[in-house]
Order: C-alpha cells, then structure tokens, then sequence
C-alpha cells in the first residue's frame, strides 16, 4: 500500500511539472513573439525614415542640390529597408501559426497579441534560494520518494527470504466403537532459511540487488541536487551579470539615436553625405534590436530560474524583483 501510493505521488509530480514545464515554454514562445513583434514596429518606422529620406533625396535631385549616386544610394536603403520589415513579417507571422498550433487553436483566427516585456532588476541571493527552494523540486522529490519506495522493497524482500516460517498442523484420531481412545495430536514446524544469509546464494543476491538499488537511487538523489544547485547558481549570476548588458545596451540606444538627429541635421545642411546618413539609421536600428534581444534573453533567464526554483514566475519578479527599475 505504501509502495502504490508513492507511485501516485510520483505520477502526481511528474503530470505537475510536465504542466509546468509546458507554461514555461508557451510564455516564453508568447514572449518571443511580443518581442518580434515590437521589432516589426521598429523596422516599420525605419522604412518610414528612409521613404522618407528618399523622397527628400528626390527632390534635392530634382534641384541640382545632390547627385545621382546619392539618389540610387537613398533609393536602395529604402528598398533594403522594405525588404527587411517584409521578411520579419514572415517570421513573425510563421511563428504565431506554430503558437497558435501549440494553443489547439485554428490559424485561420483572428488572434492578436498584446503585451509588454516588463524588465525588472532581479536581486537574489544563490544561497538562499537553494535552502529555500531546493527541496521542492519536483525532480529531488520524487528522488526522495524513490529512495523511500526501495527502502520499503527492500523491507518486503528481506521478510520475503529470510524471516523464518511456523507451520502447525493438528490431528484428530477417532473410533466410532471406542469413543475413549480417540486421541488428538498437534505439531509445530519452525523452518529458518539459510541460503538467504549465505552470499552468493540466488536470494542473498536478490537481497543483495535490492540494497544496491538504494544506493543508486542515494547517488541519483545526491547528483540532482547537485545539478540543480548549479543551475540556480549559474542563473543567479547570469542574472546580475546580464543586467549590466541592459544597461550598456539603453545607453547605445541612446548614443545611436543622439548620432542619428545629429546625422541627419547635418545632412539636411549640406555636410553629411547620404551614407554617413544610412550609417547612422542602421546603428540606430541595430542599437534597438539589441536592447529587445538583451530584455528577452533576461527575461528568458528569469522564466528558467523560476523553473529551476519551481516557482511562478511572476511570483520571483514580486518577491525578488526591484521594483524603481521597472520600464
């Protein structure tokens, strides 16, 4: 009975963490695609820019203010640029069939996405979430169980073999001329085995393997923890580091879009050719696809250090999060 019931437990573990493990995966696909998704809005407003740089380069052509090659120059970073708002279109629009596959809906649904990328600065102590969290692990718990399940087996075997065995037996003598000479006999039987306790016997093996089974499942409980203790502590660490990836990406973006308005001031005057201008516009593009991929790839660490702690996400980013550095 204890051996069934350890095995629903276990069951019960493995069906919650398989549930859990699937909403770690759709939130992070949902969020991938939010972030594809705010970069069709910046390339769309980088097309925008250069449509019309191209419309204004034709025009300065017209007047004599520029030369042909500048023309062609403009004309070709306003297709490059359709070009690349057309193939993230694709993509995006590839992978939110495959999301919407993964829901059970049809993709022929008019479904649209909406949501933010919150990034909160996450300050956590590695040390204290595995004597917190550890143990709660669905893994080391059925880990433990599994220790606790052979240990009972083994119990069972060693009774199974080794306890001894008591027969009793009872007979009854009568006659049906002489009711006084019936007579009644009883006999005990106490049989101990002995091959258990001899080694090399077939059952001391099988008692044998049974005690080693244990000692795997100790080692195999033993190494999970370990692997785990690593992972929240290697994405502990990746946590803080990344941080400061956000913050240098903000201050490129920053830098690119201060480098862009003086670029294209100085073109309008006269001072800067058409390329320093498209030069300008791409760091710009480029500074912004980097600050989106650096807040997914940290929110992405955060999801998969809410799986190692198992543990809501939205839970750690209210429990360890700080809030003053929210967007």
């Amino acid at each position: 009975m204890k051996n069934i019931k350890l095995a629903h437990q276990g069951n019960i573990l493995r069906y919650e963490d398989a549930k859990n493990q699937l909403s770690i995966q759709i939130t992070k696909f949902f969020y991938t695609l939010i972030a594809e998704k705010n970069n069709i809005l910046l390339l769309e407003e980088i097309f925008n820019l250069a449509e019309r740089q191209s419309a204004r380069s034709e025009v300065s052509f017209r007047n004599g203010l520029i030369g042909e090659l500048s023309l062609t120059q403009s004309r070709l970073a306003a297709e490059n640029a359709r070009y690349n708002l057309s193939a993230s279109k694709i993509t995006y629009s590839n992978n939110m069939s495959d999301f919407l596959a993964m829901l059970g809906k049809a993709v022929d649904e008019n479904i649209t996405l909406a949501g933010d990328i919150k990034i909160i600065r996450i300050d956590s102590d590695a040390e204290a979430l595995i004597n917190q969290y550890l143990s709660k692990r669905p893994d080391i718990v059925r880990n433990a169980q599994e220790i606790e399940r052979l240990e009972a087996s083994l119990m069972q075997t060693v009774f199974q073999n080794r306890s001894p065995s008591l027969n009793l037996s009872v007979d009854w003598g009568s006659s049906n001329f002489d009711p006084f000479s019936d007579s009644i006999s009883a006999t005990a039987r106490l049989s101990i085995p002995i091959d258990p306790w001899i080694p090399g016997t077939s059952k001391s093996q099988t008692i044998g393997k049974a005690s080693d089974s244990i000692k795997k499942a100790k080692m195999d409980l033993e190494m999970a923890e370990n692997s785990a203790k690593t992972q929240i502590r290697s994405l502990s660490a990746l946590l803080k580091h990344s941080w400061d990836s956000i913050l240098i990406a903000r201050l490129g973006l920053e830098a690119a879009q201060r480098g862009y308005q003086l670029t294209e001031r100085g073109f309008n005057n006269g001072t800067v050719e058409q390329l320093t201008l498209q030069d300008a516009r791409n760091n710009m593009a480029d500074a912004r696809q980097r600050l989106l991929r650096t807040e997914l790839s940290y929110f992405n660490m955060i999801l998969d250090l809410s799986s190692a702690l198992n543990m809501d996400w939205n839970t750690l980013i209210e429990t360890y999060g700080v809030p003053s550095e929210e967007i």
